[in-house]
């Protein structure tokens, strides 16, 4: 799936699908999509025990609000669901300080995908042990800092990476420390239903060693030849956004046939099997995703059944989930700015009625929600300060910016009564919104405020124009102009509790 720049109408693409229907309810709360705090009091969006107008008007908008009785209960669900195997938070998706703690003090590990994202983990004290470190093109100096930090696993993704990773290990058996543990991470083959930029597992993509060319069975044998690094196990992950298991257990399928393959052709029998994550969960109420009971019996039996056939040690498992965690329970805010009906089709025959399209632009956009541009991703949006008895109206949920494909709900139904100064909420904006934020057309980044028991808590500030002029060699100690009156007010600063 590809968008052309100029809309979908341009370049012979095929228009996406219309809203349907309007829903019996405008402004319903699906318990699926939103988060588990989520209700409505006198007709206005509560979160957390707090109402999305005094959240708004304390903090400013665009504002995350994240719930955090939901995140934790999300990950002590996978926790429970996977009692006995390693339940990695897969930071990328949401990552701060305060979440690092959240995952430490819960009892999960981590996964970094970078070395500034394991600068955070160990700033705030998360135990080393249980981090682990990603990515397809890890420098020296972030395989240092993993090695010296003693993590838990560094996760090997090329030949390259096993050259640069050895001679760091082999020095700190030399000062009298123990191997590196690491992973393989395996590409198996398996084409996962998802948008395509976001399946990870099939030949043509940068992750991993192929498995289909030998290319793991070879980097086996390279790590188990370098007395310095430990191979602790293999690790796969086939995509992201997956509601189907089968493309879990076809991969699980693979990646068990290749620890028996290890085991003929070297010796070893390998102790840890990591299946990845990418657990899908519900954007609108048409999705479908498996609970993570449902997925960690699947993905035992499965293992437990390969295993059994190869007369192989069931190993220990690990997954990751990231978006299941963090995804369900934020919630973004927006003010509702312009408000422009756009009449549908071009021309029409004398008399003929055209349907019509209302642009409702908010004051933030791509630059803090890019997964509709990019993946073509789907939203639910609520009004959000009050409900509205008013018929419902076709909508297009746009950002500010300077950008036809600047759209953060493609179609949807909103009261026709919407105007500006309301507030919408968009849901399930916890994984991949703020971490992918930009300064495009210098929109500052939104703070993060987490919800809980009716106390509101900035875990993330937000951004200033002093901070981003600070980066300018021209602008920095500049003083810049005053926030906008949407930001909030000075007693509201980072960490304040309201």
């Amino acid at each position: 799936m590809r968008a052309h720049p100029a809309g979908p109408l341009h370049g012979g693409i095929t228009p996406p699908p219309a809203a349907g229907a309007p829903p019996a309810e405008l402004g319903a709360l699906d318990p699926q999509v939103w988060p588990r705090s989520a209700e409505r009091i006198g007709g206005e969006l509560h979160l957390g025990g707090r109402s999305v107008t005094d959240l708004a008007r304390a903090h400013g908008t665009p504002l995350f609000v994240l719930d955090e009785d939901d995140f934790r209960g999300r990950a002590a669900d996978f926790a429970t669901a996977f009692a006995g195997a390693d339940v990695h938070y897969a930071s990328k998706a949401f990552l701060c300080g305060q979440v690092a703690r959240w995952i430490a003090d819960d009892g999960l590990h981590l996964d970094a995908c970078s070395g500034n994202e394991l600068s955070l983990a160990l700033a705030v004290g998360f135990p080393a042990e249980r981090i682990a470190l990603h990515g397809n093109n890890k420098s020296l100096v972030e395989l240092r800092l993993a090695v010296d930090a003693g993590i838990g696993h560094v996760v090997l993704d090329s030949f390259d990476e096993i050259d640069r990773l050895a001679p760091l290990a082999a020095a700190r058996m030399d000062a009298g420390g123990a191997p590196v543990p690491v992973l393989l991470r395996t590409t198996v083959g398996i084409e996962a239903h998802t948008h395509e930029f976001i399946a990870t597992a099939h030949e043509d993509q940068k992750f991993g060693f192929s498995l289909a060319a030998g290319d793991a069975l070879e980097a086996a044998r390279r790590v188990l030849a370098e007395p310095a690094l430990h191979l602790a196990g293999l690790h796969s992950h086939i995509g992201s956004q997956i509601f189907d298991t089968a493309g879990f257990e076809a991969a699980a399928h693979r990646v068990v046939g290749l620890l028996a393959d290890i085991r003929e052709a070297t010796g070893e029998v390998l102790g840890e099997l990591n299946l990845g994550g990418g657990f899908g969960i519900a954007y609108v109420s048409d999705d479908d995703p498996v609970n993570p009971a449902d997925i960690a019996a699947r993905l035992r039996t499965v293992v437990a059944a390969e295993c059994a056939e190869l007369d192989l040690p069931v190993p220990r498992l690990a997954v990751e989930p990231g978006r299941a965690i963090a995804g369900p329970g934020t919630v973004t805010l927006y003010e509702v700015g312009t408000i422009k009906p756009v009449r549908l089709g071009g021309g029409g025959a004398s008399g003929t009625t055209l349907p019509v399209r209302n642009y409702v632009s908010v004051d933030g956009g791509m630059s803090d929600n890019i997964r509709t541009a990019l993946y073509d991703a789907d939203y639910t949006c609520v009004l959000a300060n009050r409900t509205s008895d008013a018929p419902p109206a076709l909508c297009r949920v746009v950002g500010k910016h300077c950008e036809s494909g600047d759209i953060l709900v493609r179609d949807l139904w909103l009261p026709s009564d919407v105007q500006p100064g309301d507030l919408l909420a968009v849901a399930a904006t916890g994984a991949y919104c703020w971490s992918m934020a930009s300064n495009y057309n210098y929109l500052l980044k939104p703070p993060v405020v987490a919800v809980r028991d009716g106390v509101a808590t900035e875990i993330v500030r937000r951004q200033t124009l002093s901070d981003v002029f600070a980066l300018d060699s021209l602008l920095a100690g500049r003083p810049a102009p005053s926030p906008a009156p949407s930001q909030p007010a000075p007693e509201h600063a980072a960490g304040a509790r309201s």
